[in-house]
């Protein structure tokens, strides 16, 4: 079994798994996100991962964190990321069956799938997604599960094209005010 999916090119962008030197400029992309973005900035409870990206993605042989590289910078810019990780979502703030159905351990869950504003529409997200579930598949997790927050804008038309709707949780209020959060099973590839 490979360790790691091997890089990819999509124009002008290097897609691989972070290395050590990428964590900086991941980080920059997951907190920039937090708070341009979504508005809400860093929630500990939310996003630990993104403080220990190292422990978190770089150590565990069952993480992953990829990162989309602008190869055009001479700085080699972080410019997109995507994580998967072992465990599935958490009830509360999900409901129960939800946590059930993607138990943490079998289930691969599909977290922090940014890409800055100025490099969308490339192909970077998909290229990432399917990496990640070819990595998943390898590593025989019974299942691919993301949620996400249909607000943002671009978020619903993606996820309807490459992953089947589990649960709309907007009407449930699941995470608060403001937060229209979908929840999604990406099939893993065979």
């Amino acid at each position: 079994m490979s360790e790691l999916p091997s890089p990819r090119t999509v124009g002008r962008y290097l897609v691989r798994a972070a290395e050590p030197e990428d964590v900086d400029g991941a980080r920059g992309v997951m907190l920039d996100t937090f708070y341009r973005e979504f508005g809400y900035g860093y929630v500990p409870g939310w996003h630990e991962d993104v403080i220990d990206i190292d422990g978190t993605y770089l150590t565990d042989p069952r993480h992953l964190l990829l990162v989309a590289i602008d190869t055009e910078d001479p700085g080699r810019t972080v410019v997109g990321t995507t994580g998967l990780l072992s465990r599935g979502p958490r009830h509360p703030p999900h409901p129960r069956w939800i946590a059930e159905r993607y138990p943490s351990g079998s289930t691969a869950q599909l977290v922090r799938v940014y890409v800055r504003a100025e490099h969308r529409r490339r192909g970077l997200a998909r290229v990432m997604v399917e990496m990640a579930a070819e990595f998943a598949a390898v590593r025989e997790y019974a299942s691919l599960y993301l949620h996400t927050n249909v607000n943002i804008a671009g978020a619903q038309p993606f996820w309807e094209d490459v992953a089947k709707e589990i649960f709309d949780a907007r009407a449930t209020g699941e995470h608060g005010p403001g937060f229209a959060t979908v929840h999604y099973e990406i099939p893993l590839p065979h």
